[in-house]
């Protein structure tokens, strides 16, 4: 084998994973940032904060369903790690790298040293350090193999040295990289036929059955063969937040996302299903509303790759172990459409169900009422969304808002949400903007979200990351009112409005003086003419919508 440095091989090894992007705080790694300049087009993005990298990277992998790379110094490294927690709740095979200690430092009070192994044990699937050159490529390897197998999730490497500086050693080493794991699934595991003819059975005997498609669909790239599925049976489906690009929401058949940050038609049609389906859903609170919906005891099956998941929440009628899109061709293959007719009655009450919350909300959907109601932005988002867009939401109201109230209505746009962590959207907006450079990608965000990361504006212009992202801006953090509201016994004081309520911003004019493009709408009739410019600029883009700070997205159903 050549005698190499770890920079060299390290810098080869991710150029043959494809690795496009490195999301970074400098300054870890130094000597493999310039071989990576040599020897490779990988651009190297700084980012305003270590939080922003992780969330840039998680952005990328949800769009491109590939790894993604962050990198911090040891004194970045516990942000880092913060950062990851969004990746790992989605299930995103982010790789970490951060510099670590050197054994003749360690325990002598050097300078900024801790140790940061223990923060990301909670947020990988595998958290290893790396303290001889000669370890770096197999280490290098069981990260990818481990990021993106099975269930997908972040690792983390550390490398000896506060920047990494083992990366400078040489061994005896040769590049060896296995093209299997640069991708998301690396393998399509078959279920067991007897269980899939069983949940066939199941599915075709039950009057009124109910798919929840969740992030595994996504994950497995099977939204096709779900649709298949559900018009061969004709059973009606409703999506997790993860799972909401799996189906247009002008199917027939599709009902919207069910839990929490939900539709009421999702909420109500599942809570009336005599059966029903999760197809790589984890069954979790948020999607199940906290198991109301439906009760625990609602007779269900399930489809997951992990066999950790099956009967978690729910007990199942039967079990399918395997990838989503391989098993749920082999349901396609035996279902029979004979039971299909049966379910007319079914259909056409979710439909009506579907109509009734249309009907509700129709005067906010298209309100014309300024401050804009964010019914109306939503609206407006769905019909002027470009049919091959990437959209992320933030959390929070931003995430109730755009689970209940936005559509996605081709098959070829995406969808991305935070699990939680505020700021999320507009760095991962960034990072899925790297990911899909030639199809449009909006992020949604309330003002108080895009407060977090808003320095990487800069970032954006710098890189070129020309990523169009709305501000829902109400001055405020509204979605606290109804919290306070309750602590005050009934009415909160005007004083403890100084809690969640802001000062009054435009954004447009910050986007303007940091070089990218601002653009400001305060009547509803020139959004869609601001979404189309956004789309047409070729530049990073900040719309600032000025929004109603009394309008509070719609709490979950429950029956």
């Amino acid at each position: 084998m050549p005698k190499m440095t770890g920079a060299q091989v390290l810098a080869e090894m991710l150029k043959g994973y494809g690795i496009t992007h490195i999301f970074h705080v400098p300054a870890v790694l130094r000597r493999t940032m310039a071989e990576l300049e040599e020897r490779t087009q990988i651009d190297r993005i700084q980012t305003h904060g270590e939080k922003s990298a992780a969330y840039m990277a998680d952005g990328y992998s949800r769009a491109s369903r590939k790894p993604a790379v962050c990198m911090a110094q040891v004194i970045g490294a516990m942000n880092l790690a913060a950062g990851l927690r969004d990746a790992w709740l989605a299930k995103s095979p982010v790789i970490a790298m951060t510099g670590g200690r050197l054994p003749q430092t360690k325990f002598r009070k050097v300078y900024q040293e801790i140790d940061d192994v223990p923060s990301f044990e909670s947020v990988t699937k595998f958290n290893a350090t790396i303290d001889d050159p000669a370890r770096i490529p197999d280490m290098v390897r069981q990260a990818f193999r481990t990021a993106t197998s099975g269930t997908p999730g972040p690792v983390h490497l550390q490398f000896q040295g506060n920047e990494g500086q083992i990366d400078r050693g040489e061994a005896d080493m040769e590049v060896y990289v296995e093209k299997d794991f640069d991708h998301v699934p690396p393998f399509r595991p078959e279920p067991e036929m007897e269980r899939v003819k069983a949940a066939v059975n199941i599915l075709s005997e039950a009057k009124k059955p109910i798919i929840v498609a969740g992030g595994g669909v996504r994950a497995s790239g099977a939204g096709r063969e779900l649709i298949a599925l559900a018009e061969k049976l004709q059973i009606p489906v409703a999506t997790s937040l993860t799972g909401k690009d799996t189906i247009p929401a002008n199917h027939p058949l599709s009902v919207g996302v069910v839990g929490t940050y939900s539709r009421i038609s999702a909420n109500r049609a599942v809570s009336e299903a005599d059966l029903v389906f999760y197809a790589g859903s984890e069954t979790g609170g948020m999607t199940t509303h906290f198991w109301q919906v439906p009760p625990i005891g609602t007779p269900a099956i399930q489809l997951d790759i992990n066999p950790e998941q099956l009967g978690r929440n729910y007990p199942l009628k039967a079990m399918v172990l395997g990838d989503a899109k391989v098993s749920l061709q082999k349901m396609i293959d035996v279902a029979d459409t004979a039971s299909a007719a049966s379910r007319k009655p079914w259909v056409e009450r979710v439909q009506a169900l579907v109509a009734e919350w249309r009907g509700e909300f129709e005067s906010l959907l298209n309100s014309d009422a300024a401050p804009l109601r964010v019914e109306r932005i939503c609206k407006e988002m769905s019909d002027f969304l470009p049919s091959d867009a990437m959209v992320l939401a933030d959390t929070g109201h931003s995430g109730m808002w755009m689970g209940g109230m936005f559509d996605l209505t081709d098959p070829g746009q995406s969808y991305a949400r935070s699990f939680g962590h505020l700021g999320w959207a507009f760095s991962a907006g960034l990072g899925a903007k790297c990911a899909l450079p030639d199809r449009p990608v909006l992020t949604f965000t309330g003002d108080s979200g895009f407060w977090y990361h808003i320095g990487e504006i800069e970032t954006a212009v710098r890189w070129k990351i020309n990523a169009v992202t709305l501000v829902n801006n109400n001055r405020s953090g509204n979605q606290s009112k109804r919290g306070f509201d309750v602590a005050y016994g009934g009415q909160q004081t005007e004083k403890a409005r100084e809690m969640w309520v802001l000062n009054e911003v435009n954004f447009a004019k910050i986007a303007e003086d940091m070089g990218a493009v601002g653009i400001r709408v305060e009547k509803p009739g020139d959004l869609k003419g601001a979404l189309q410019q956004a789309f047409e600029a070729n530049a990073p883009v900040i719309i600032d919508v000025v929004s109603d700070i009394e309008a509070m997205a719609p709490l979950a159903w429950a029956p």
